[in-house]
């Protein structure tokens, strides 16, 4: 029988720090393999976990800034991930941006079934109006209100989105001052918004008392020109709209805290301004929206131009102007350097802050329990469920909200309203949906419910 000779024992002992007699092979090599899967001395320690990437923020600062000197560009662009069933609608609310403004960061995004996965952007950096820095500068424009208190520290500004006037009925431009502020107020409306109502078979009455129907909402400051108002609203989701006639809206949770610093004599200057140069950190930005039908866009531009120039020679800089005219041409509403060998708009939005998505998006519509019982009102009827799921997002965001559903019915889809406690309230619905959206509604009783139908609600994913 061969045995091994002592330099193998060597090898053993060096690994196991120990001596043995010769053994034969294959008992040797039991040996050696026994000691290495026993534990001997040069075992390799265990491997450390790669340590964890930190938690991403879960929110940046929205509403307050401090700006400084002659700079003009405050805040900072984040991102957020979307997922299945979230709106446009929801994630401006919660991150304190208008639907208008979250819209055009973002193009090419269905603002209400938008795709999951991808990262949208939040506009969350802004350009201040050319315009004194003193009580309440509102751009219409970029649909947003600026507030510099007049007790806060210097430099100091908070700033909300609105929504404003639509096509017909602008918010007017120009100095005002508030006049006075009340609180639960009621609504008179005009003698053109009754006839309006009247017209669409919705006629108002001539006072409308506080509570959940009141468009004015808590709060209201009353401005110097009559009839025009800096209020809350019922239609939280008009924010970042034209859709007023003419008054200026804010979110309720915003018009609650900006009203008790606002003093009655206070200055409101409303500008229409979808051009805005900025400075920041040495560098020239420019920050660009479409602008409304009313506006001269080739004059605004030669205006922007002549300004541009001016600043060039004044301040000895040089910018790129094809990366003005860039700017010109997307109206992201995003503020992007324009000098020479700046980043451009991709790298700028690049470096946005990745946010943590919230548990729930704040003052999300919530929806009754499908199976809950009660009249239901069918509103629309396709073939695509991409357009099902529109239809109920749009309704769930209405003011007052309209709960619905996209459902599964066939070899179809139905978007289906309620369930409502009785048919009073499912006819004033379907009242409600033709008059505001031309939509031809049906009332079924509560035995046609979802499922007796045969139809079979669409998850909502997304809470």
């Amino acid at each position: 029988m061969n045995v091994l000779h002592f330099p193998v024992f060597v090898s053993a002992r060096r690994l196991c720090g120990h001596f043995s007699l010769p053994l034969p092979r294959p008992l040797i090599l039991m040996a050696v393999a026994g000691a290495l899967l026993g534990g001997c001395a040069f075992t390799p320690p265990p491997r450390e976990a790669p340590p964890s990437p930190p938690p991403l923020p879960l929110a940046v600062e929205k509403h307050r800034f401090s700006v400084a000197g002659d700079e003009s560009v405050v805040g900072q662009l984040a991102s957020v991930e979307i997922r299945d069933g979230d709106t446009l609608s929801d994630i401006a609310r919660h991150y304190g941006l208008g639907f208008q403004e979250l819209a055009e960061a973002n193009p090419g995004v269905d603002p209400w079934v938008p795709e999951a996965g991808r990262r949208l952007v939040l506009p969350l950096q802004f350009t201040l109006p050319d315009a004194p820095r003193k009580g309440m500068v509102i751009n219409l424009a970029t649909m947003r209100l600026y507030h510099f208190p007049a007790k806060a520290a210097e430099g100091v500004i908070s700033t909300y989105p609105v929504g404003i006037g639509k096509e017909g009925r602008s918010t007017p431009t120009g100095y005002m001052t508030v006049v006075r502020k009340t609180e639960f107020p009621t609504w008179y409306p005009t003698e053109n918004i009754r006839r309006d109502h009247a017209l669409k078979g919705d006629p108002l009455p001539p006072a409308v008392s506080p509570g959940p129907d009141n468009p004015l909402g808590d709060y209201a400051m009353y401005l110097s020109r009559p009839q025009y108002l800096i209020h809350g609203t019922n239609k939280p989701y008009s924010i970042g709209f034209r859709a007023s006639n003419g008054c200026i809206r804010l979110y309720p949770e915003d018009i609650a805290a900006v009203f008790p610093e606002v003093k009655p004599g206070a200055a409101v200057r409303i500008v229409n301004q979808p051009y805005l140069v900025g400075r920041k950190g040495g560098q020239v930005y420019l920050e660009a929206h479409e602008p409304y039908e009313e506006l001269n866009r080739a004059r605004l531009k030669s205006e922007l131009t002549a300004r541009l120039k001016r600043l060039e020679k004044k301040d000895g800089v040089v910018l790129d102007w094809t990366r003005v005219e860039q700017v010109l041409s997307e109206a992201r509403g995003i503020p992007v350097p324009i000098q020479a060998n700046s980043p451009p708009m991709a790298a700028v939005v690049a470096q946005a802050i990745e946010l943590r998505r919230p548990v729930a998006w704040f003052g999300r519509p919530e929806l009754p329990a499908a199976d809950a019982g009660g009249w239901l009102v069918k509103a629309a009827t396709t073939h695509e469920e991409s357009s099902a799921r529109r239809v109920a997002a749009v309704l769930n965001h209405q003011g007052p909200p309209i709960p619905a559903r996209a459902v599964k019915a066939g070899d179809g889809f139905e978007v289906l309203a309620g369930p409502f406690k009785d048919d009073k309230t499912a006819k004033t619905v379907a009242k409600r949906l033709k008059i505001d959206l031309e939509l031809d509604a049906e009332v079924r009783p509560p035995v046609d419910s979802m499922h007796v139908a045969g139809a079979r609600p669409l998850a909502r994913s997304g809470q």
